[in-house]
């Protein structure tokens, strides 16, 4: 572990091991309210839902020892951003503390946590919604609506290496052997190889600004009575600087699911982002491939996290009817009929 490269930092660090308790005492103190606190699973940090005796809600987040302070400046920065240059868009909004600060400093051991409280956004994420065409379609357009709300937003620390950024995909072969399985270990390999073939010496000279990079089944909301709206959408820890393209196909895996077939899902997906914000036919030609990249890169982490924090209830143990699923899942995405869907659905037949 210790020979990894560090893009794999802030996963191999646990979160600070912070009680209900502690959690309700510290928005008592620093941000005066009186709340029950309930612990929320993540992947990086340490989080809470907490309930005011008002009726109020919100998210407290002690960050990862590990995520360096630049990092958790920008995704603070960048909220603020959304909330003046599209203020209906529903995303989290900083509370800050008595004094104006946005973070606070609490003592512990063995380092000081810093800590962040978040509005809550109300909504119903779509891993329990139905799914229809609709709300597929809806996704993309709010995804496309969040890409041009953050559009002129910079922070010097933005371009830091995130593994979940599609950017670093080849990355992942420093852990696929966590996949104990040849087969897997084969597929996804040759996955990389066409990745680095097709994908990487275009990249670079694509379009590239700070983007969600996160847009999944947890974090997309949608109205509980009309599931076809999205309502808001959360957690912004994989905000970076990268390309246009990688955001939407992140965001294209949403799409896919039992009750529509895959090309035509992520054409519905696609087809809404395009309405809001335009994609280039280069841009559009690279979407399969980085949708089945996304997909390879959520198996091979979810394997890997399993071994370094087994105790982390984010990330399941995955069984050989899953991982077979996940892989007949990636070959799917990488159909022909995936190309010529999303080529048809921005009109560019």
């Amino acid at each position: 572990m210790t020979d990894l490269h560090p893009i794999f930092a802030t996963m191999t660090v646990p979160a600070d091991d912070v009680s209900d308790e502690e959690a309700v005492a510290v928005a008592r103190a620093h941000w005066g309210i009186a709340a029950r606190a309930k612990l929320l699973t993540g992947e990086r940090d340490r989080n809470f839902h907490l309930v005011a005796e008002d009726g109020r809600e919100f998210v407290l987040k002690f960050a990862n020892p590990a995520e360096p302070p630049g990092v958790t400046d920008l995704q603070i920065k960048a909220l603020k951003h959304v909330a003046r240059t599209d203020p209906a868009f529903n995303v989290p909004r900083m509370i800050p503390l008595p004094g104006g600060a946005i973070e606070a400093v609490v003592p512990r051991a063995p380092q000081p946590a810093r800590v962040r409280l978040l509005s809550w956004v109300h909504g119903t994420p779509i891993r329990y919604a139905p799914r229809t065409a609709a709300q597929r379609e809806s996704c993309g357009r709010a995804l496309a609506r969040l890409g041009l709300a953050l559009q002129g937003f910079s922070h010097p620390d933005s371009r830091y290496e995130l593994i979940w950024d599609l950017t670093h995909a080849l990355r992942l072969r420093e852990i696929l052997h966590n996949l104990e399985d040849a087969a897997a270990e084969r597929a996804i390999g040759g996955l990389l190889d066409d990745y680095e073939r097709e994908v990487a010496p275009v990249l670079p000279g694509l379009r590239h600004q700070v983007l969600y990079n996160d847009m999944n089944h947890g974090n997309t909301l949608v109205d509980p009575a009309h599931p076809d709206a999205v309502v808001g959408i959360i957690d912004f820890g994989d905000l970076v600087h990268t390309a246009v393209v990688i955001d939407v196909a992140v965001g294209a895996i949403t799409a896919v699911g039992d009750d529509m077939p895959v090309p035509e899902a992520l054409a519905r997906f696609v087809g809404g982002f395009h309405a809001v914000r335009p994609l280039l036919a280069e841009e559009v030609a690279l979407l399969p491939i980085l949708t089945a990249v996304r997909a390879a890169i959520g198996t091979v982490l979810q394997a890997w996290h399993r071994k370094t924090h087994v105790d982390n209830p984010h990330y399941a143990k995955m069984t050989p009817e899953e991982l077979q699923r996940r892989l007949d899942r990636i070959a799917a995405l990488r159909a022909p009929a995936v190309g010529a869907a999303v080529r048809a659905a921005c009109g560019f037949g």
